[in-house]
């Protein structure tokens, strides 16, 4: 088997981090796209490709996978991991809120999946893999946004993997609970945020970002190419799909 490549999203801190290090000790060669600097993936991915550009911005998008592909000379996964989650009640939800939380969330995972589609064609095999969230059936009523957008990308997720499965392409998503990252703590960790969810979960602790490992090199496996169109729900039996 050729050596693979993939491309994780909001790779800089956090889960994105922790799955560039997974696939990187899988064997895949690894580019990470942040808005920001990625020095401690970086240190912890050998060969890693850093892409610092917006992934809303499709002329971004494009310059970031000319260096993959200059670097690498193909693709075959992509991670869209990059994502927002503002909390506030629906009245205080702005119009302008509202849209960037698509963007990032719905519209950007669009953007990305339109990029490398060429490249996944050109190399017969892909996995595309969207990070959702459980919150799409708990609904917390103060992440109206958010989970409208997280929503979208399962139904993103489907209607991908119907047009791109005949090109030997799969499209999952993976669903977990309220992961501890530096993001998480400043967004909703001051405000209870982790007791409320662990209350809701079968399993008594709140979740961490190498919680979510096994099940992304579980969906990118050569031997899961069967599995397309799903959304795996990893979120401590806080919610079922």
């Amino acid at each position: 088997m050729e050596t693979r490549t993939a491309l994780v999203t909001g790779a800089a801190q956090g889960l994105g981090q922790e799955f560039a290090v997974a696939l990187a000790g899988r064997g895949y060669r690894v580019a990470g796209l942040d808005l920001v600097p990625q020095p401690e993936t970086a240190e912890r991915v050998p060969d890693y490709v850093e892409l610092i550009a917006d992934v809303t911005d499709e002329a971004q998008i494009a310059s970031a996978l000319d260096l993959v592909i200059e670097r690498f000379g193909t693709l075959h996964v992509l991670v869209n991991n990059a994502g927002v989650y503002p909390e506030s009640a629906f009245e205080d939800t702005t119009p302008e809120e509202w849209r960037r939380v698509m963007r990032v969330n719905l519209e950007a995972p669009f953007l990305m999946a339109r990029a490398v589609l060429p490249h996944l064609k050109a190399a017969g095999w892909g996995r595309i893999v969207n990070i959702t969230s459980a919150a799409v059936l708990t609904a917390p009523p103060t992440m109206v946004a958010y989970v409208s957008s997280k929503a979208g990308l399962i139904g993103l997720t489907r209607t991908l993997a119907s047009a791109l499965g005949p090109y030997g392409i799969t499209v999952n998503a993976i669903a977990p609970s309220m992961v501890r990252t530096a993001t998480a703590e400043r967004t909703v960790g001051a405000d209870g945020g982790f007791e409320r969810v662990l209350l809701q979960q079968a399993v008594p602790r709140t979740q961490q970002p190498c919680d979510l490992v096994s099940t992304l090199l579980y969906v990118v496996d050569e031997g899961s190419g069967f599995l397309t169109g799903q959304t795996l729900n990893v979120a401590g039996g806080s919610a079922y799909l």
